[in-house]
């Protein structure tokens, strides 16, 4: 499992090092778990497309603190976004998760099934492993219920590219903070 320190750095490359780590959801039915494919940094103050431009929040409290959270939010006020806090207290980042590849459920934790559900985006995971705002500004921590592990998995590669969605952060929109790796080279 990761550890805490691995979130107290800056937020870019805690996103792409998250790449090809293993997601956990523990839920009274089971455990869920998919491989981390997509990601994007948000990172500082100055970052005009992270929530913390605009100043310290009820809402984003939690990205002022120590790395190693979950910050989730509600969007179109249907669907919830996982996000991974991270840096030092009193400087805000946080990684988006946009997406896992090959998902799957055990209700035993021991034998996993693959799902036909799609996690290809932020709104989907959260559906598929039931991530919803009851866990936000809770440690990502087995004791949480949703944790990461290194599995060892290699990359064959990622590409990085601007943010999605963003267009209203002026000179910030063009920062190549998105990571991917397509499933293939996984």
């Amino acid at each position: 499992m990761l550890e805490k320190e691995f979130f107290l750095r800056p937020t870019p490359e805690v996103a792409k090092d998250l790449l090809g780590k293993v997601l956990y959801r523990k839920t009274p039915e089971g455990i869920y778990r998919g491989i981390i494919n997509e990601t994007e940094a948000y990172h500082g103050m100055n970052d005009k497309a992270c929530h913390c431009s605009k100043g310290r929040t009820k809402r984003t409290d939690i990205m002022f603190k120590e790395g190693g959270n979950i910050y989730i939010y509600l969007i179109y006020g249907m669907y919830h976004m996982l996000n991974l806090t991270t840096c030092k207290e009193n400087f805000p980042g946080a990684v988006l998760i946009r997406g896992v590849a090959y998902p799957e459920f055990s209700k035993d934790g021991q034998t996993f099934i693959p799902l036909s559900s799609k996690t290809d985006g932020p709104g989907k995971l959260t559906k598929t492993f039931q991530i919803d705002k009851s866990l936000n500004t809770l440690p990502i921590h087995k004791i949480s219920g949703l944790w990461v592990v290194d599995e060892g998995i290699m990359l064959k590669g990622f590409i990085s590219t601007p943010r999605i969605g963003i267009d209203y952060a002026q000179e910030w929109k063009e920062k190549p903070w998105r990571f991917y790796v397509p499933p293939e080279k996984l």
